[in-house]
């Protein structure tokens, strides 16, 4: 096994953070890897303020609340077909309605 990396921009509170990462950890947990280590970084520049006005966008009239620009990265310890499967099977999950138009419950990014 090899270290890889995933690493998501998303515009979230804790909970919604905490969904995320309960994603991430469904989809390793089903394969043969491991979560070696993860960060969660505030960004302190504005290449993630996108995804603020996207939620904006979707969510007009309502109060962003505590939601935040971070970069989650997860560390884990897998083979690159394993890393590819975890990384499609949580891009599947943050946007289970594929390309039609919806509402992203947490805006994200890939990194």
């Amino acid at each position: 096994m090899r270290g890889r990396r995933l690493r998501l921009g998303l515009y979230a509170d804790e909970q919604g953070l905490a969904w995320v990462r309960g994603l991430v950890e469904d989809a390793v947990g089903s394969r043969n890897a491991r979560i070696v280590d993860g960060t969660v970084a505030h960004t302190a520049d504005d290449s993630l303020d996108f995804l603020a006005e996207q939620w904006t966008v979707e969510h007009p009239e309502q109060s962003p609340g505590s939601r935040q620009p971070v970069e989650l990265e997860v560390h884990l310890g897998c083979s690159l077909r394993t890393w590819r499967a975890i990384r499609k099977a949580v891009l599947a999950a943050l946007c289970p309605e594929g390309s039609a138009p919806h509402i992203c419950r947490v805006p994200w990014t890939v990194g």
